[in-house]
């Protein structure tokens, strides 16, 4: 078989878990922090898993997990 590559875009936004999940880290947490609510800016803080739409896409993206 031939080798597959990883796409280096997948490989820095998602890591893949024990579980067979994927994890990805939460958007809208760069900058222009000051107009948005400490309780907006607290539920961002946590990482979240891929959902169920997504998780083929970008299982394909990352042949070797």
């Amino acid at each position: 078989m031939i080798k597959v590559k990883t796409r280096s875009a997948a490989k820095k936004r998602f890591k893949m878990v024990a579980s067979g999940k994927i994890k990805r880290s939460r958007a809208y947490r760069r900058h222009l922090l000051t107009k948005k609510s400490s309780k907006t800016k607290r539920q961002l803080r946590g990482s979240a898993y891929v959902s169920a739409v997504d998780y083929n896409h970008i299982k394909r993206l990352l042949p070797y997990g």
